[in-house]
């Protein structure tokens, strides 16, 4: 169970490594219920593992046709529950894992060139394993999703470990910043909106929206053509939304839109009830040398001055920084993967972990340029407000972790015993060549 969806990772994270293997005459080697399992699925997915440098623990290709089958009862349970993945949340998550692979990569073209097939192509071809995994995930969910733990199974779970297996706690940073976004003249922003009137142009007169999404977005999604799938209103900013929900026809474009993120144009590729498909291009303006010395010397005057203690730092960040989603809490940086104020090193980005690296708690770095999470330039100072040094778990500093531990635990063991279930009553067929394996569950019974 535990490398349930190793399959699909390691299809997303390695396939572009092999370009070619070795020809397997293929052959079903599993079914569950109604969902085969084919000889080259195992021996791909193992490749791709070997190539990844993955530790070959036990014997690899029985561990994955194992989780093969586990997905296709999932699947199965799937159907009958009627259970199906929204094509929004699909291309969202595509979305997501093409960046992510080109960002592997180093670019598209490498991509390609491992591929041996377009973008557009490679698109298509992960789309269907993806739909089957996040088929499989929200089975999953639904079997697990009301599973709720008690202090007192927690103070169990604690009691049975051994101290060496206590897990340990990374050393952990708090940080505050202030943040100083440089001005955008109006030279630069009519530049970017001519630039988005000649695009808007050239595609009427015939040229491919998404193919100049790919030159010139500077969106994450210009890797997808400017595509952002079926979105929600909510999905996006209230300007975006009013512009792409105001086309009427497949192909329409819309007028430059301006949002907190930049200058925009907006295609319509397809309307389903609520939902539009759209894709975009996305520029900003870029700031001059004098903008850029502007907002730095304003940055280094609003230091001194806390340095000084004319101004607590505080007030400074209240005052002054630009960053509206921390400035009311003394510039207090917000984890976004635990909606908490601490960071283990590595979930900085690499100018702030350089900026704090050495900085003592209560020390102020020097002012730095960055970008935000939205891509723009941003100068900034930030403050080390605390660290913490690795250590093993404990009951009164770490109760939630020990608890999501805990419930992780108790989750496995549910889904194990709906395996178990579901096992006796599906029709399941493996083949001789793996009936030698020795796989956690029964499912030759």
């Amino acid at each position: 169970m535990k490398n349930l969806f190793l399959i699909v990772i390691l299809f997303f994270c390695s396939s572009f490594v092999i370009k070619s293997q070795s020809f397997i005459i293929d052959q079903i080697v599993g079914i569950v219920g109604s969902k085969p399992i084919k000889q080259s699925d195992v021996e791909s997915y193992y490749t791709q593992a070997r190539s990844m440098g993955m530790p070959m623990q036990g014997d690899m290709k029985c561990s994955l046709f194992e989780d093969l089958l586990t997905q296709k009862l999932l699947m199965n349970q799937a159907e009958v529950d009627s259970i199906v993945v929204e094509t929004s949340e699909l291309e969202l998550d595509l979305n997501r894992r093409m960046e992510h692979f080109i960002r592997i990569a180093g670019s598209t073209e490498v991509l390609e060139n491992q591929f041996n097939k377009s973008i557009f192509e490679i698109r298509d071809d992960m789309r269907s394993v993806i739909r089957d995994q996040m088929i499989a995930q929200k089975m999953q969910h639904e079997i697990t999703q009301n599973i709720r733990i008690t202090p007192s199974e927690v103070n169990r779970f604690v009691s049975r470990m051994h101290r060496d297996s206590v897990p340990l706690i990374n050393g952990q940073v708090q940080v505050a910043q202030i943040t100083i976004y440089p001005p955008h003249s109006e030279e630069a922003i009519s530049e970017v909106r001519q630039n988005l009137l000649d695009m808007r142009r050239r595609v009427i007169d015939g040229d491919r929206f998404n193919t100049l999404a790919m030159a010139y977005s500077e969106c994450g999604s210009a890797m997808q053509g400017g595509s952002l799938g079926f979105i929600n209103k909510s999905d996006v900013t209230p300007e975006f939304a009013r512009a792409a929900w105001a086309l009427k026809n497949p192909g329409d474009i819309s007028r430059i839109v301006q949002t907190r993120d930049g200058f925009h144009i907006i295609q319509l590729q397809e309307r389903r009830g609520d939902q539009v498909h759209v894709r975009h291009i996305l520029i900003t303006p870029k700031p001059s040398p004098e903008e850029i010395t502007t907002a730095t010397s304003r940055l280094d005057s609003i230091i001194h001055h806390v340095r000084l203690e004319t101004i607590d730092w505080n007030r400074a960040a209240f005052l002054y920084s630009q960053d509206e989603n921390t400035r009311f809490n003394g510039g207090l940086m917000i984890n976004p993967a635990t909606h908490g104020t601490f960071f283990d090193m590595d979930q900085l980005n690499r100018t702030d972990f350089l900026a704090i690296e050495n900085l003592n708690i209560g020390e102020i770095s020097e002012p730095f340029v960055t970008r935000d999470e939205r891509g723009r330039i941003v100068y900034k100072v930030v403050k080390l407000i605390n660290r913490t040094d690795p250590r093993r778990a404990n009951l009164r500093d770490d109760y939630n972790f020990l608890q999501e531990l805990a419930l992780g635990e108790k989750m496995h063991k549910v889904f194990n015993d709906w395996v178990k279930e579901k096992i006796e009553t599906s029709y399941i067929f493996i083949d001789e060549s793996f009936r030698r394996c020795n796989l956690s569950n029964n499912w030759l019974r």
